[in-house]
Parts: C-alpha cells; sequence; structure tokens
C-alpha cells in the first residue's frame, strides 16, 4: 500500500508521511528502539526487538507491497521520527473485516500534531484498504494517547486490567478501542 503526505506541524516545521521502504530499515530500526525506551506504554522493550536493521528493510517492503497492510515513516529534516501502521488482525474470513493499528514517535516530538497526523493517515489507509474496523490497545494510564483516539473516532469496547506485565510498575491496564470506519 502507498501513502504520501506532507503537513505542517504546530512547531511550523514540514513533516514527510510516506510508506516505508528498504533504505529506510536502519533508521526505523534505531527509531523503534529509541522509541520503545522512553516510554512504558509501548507493547515491547528494546531488547526484544525481534528484527535487525536489515531485516527492518524487508519488513518495510512487505508491508509496502501489501495492498491491505502499511508501516508509514515520518520524516522531519530528513530525520525518521516515528512510524504507524495498519496490520490484518488475520486472514480468516471471519476476521479478514478488522485491522490492528499501531504507532510510535520518538518523544521529544510528542505535542506537536504527528501522532495524530499519523492515526489520520493510518485510519484512511485502514478505510481505502476495505477494512471494516481498526483496533487498537492503550495503556489506561496513557490519557495523552486515549483523549487523542477518542477525538478522532475511537471507542472504548473493554479493558484487561493485567494487560501488560510492566518491569517497572508491575500490571497495567489496557483500554481495547475500535473506530468503525
Amino acid at each position: 500500500m502507498k501513502y504520501d503526505q506532507k503537513i505542517i506541524l504546530k512547531n511550523g516545521k514540514e513533516a514527510w508521511l510516506k510508506n516505508g521502504e528498504i533504505a529506510d530499515g536502519k533508521e526505523v530500526y534505531e527509531v523503534f528502539n529509541t522509541t520503545h525506551g522512553e516510554t512504558d506504554y509501548m507493547l515491547s522493550y528494546p531488547d526484544e526487538n525481534s528484527f535487525d536493521a536489515e531485516e527492518e528493510g524487508e519488513f518495510l517492503k512487505e508491508k509496502t507491497e501489501n495492498p491491505r497492510e502499511i508501516e508509514i515513516v515520518a520524516r522531519i529534516d530528513g530525520k525518521v521520527v516515528g512510524t504507524a501502521g495498519i496490520e490484518a488482525i488475520g486472514a480468516k474470513d471471519k476476521v479478514s473485516h478488522r485491522a490492528e493499528f499501531g504507532i510510535s514517535v520518538l518523544k521529544e516530538y510528542w505535542g506537536l500534531g504527528l501522532g495524530r497526523a499519523l492515526t489520520e493517515a493510518c485510519i484512511k489507509c485502514a478505510k481505502e484498504a476495505g477494512y471494516y474496523q481498526l483496533e487498537l490497545n492503550a495503556v489506561a494510564e496513557n490519557s495523552r494517547a486515549i483523549s487523542m483516539y477518542r477525538s478522532l473516532g475511537f471507542e472504548e469496547f473493554g479493558r484487561n486490567p493485567a494487560g501488560f506485565k510492566s518491569r517497572y510498575s508491575g500490571f497495567q491496564e489496557l483500554v481495547y478501542m475500535l473506530r468503525i470506519l
């Protein structure tokens, strides 16, 4: 799936949102590891990254070639500062209408509207790919993210009080959210 858009952030900087390519693998790998170490709200820790830089490039290529999935890379001043993507819940007919959304943005770029723009881009891509609903999980303490998701039409459909087990703070409640497309 292809995506290519330039936006202006709250600080006046231009961000370029486009599907990832093999050449982005090393930078995306490094940003993944950084973002997953900057907050305890992500699914994994940097030392749990199952890809190396080359495998990350292949992953990005596969997402670009897949008509129903995408990994969007956000660049500011030529530097990768975040990613977001959609992935099919599964290939079986009974779940073929559902996609999962994930996002990560370097902490120094929080609050500029980049997360919102990446989320809106993924909503658009999910619609174009023919999905009926887009789903995500958010740590309940992450009120800023949950507020943004709600403002974009996501609704809570359940909670798991021990959804994550943090290395630092113990169990974290997960909020399950979805948006009908």
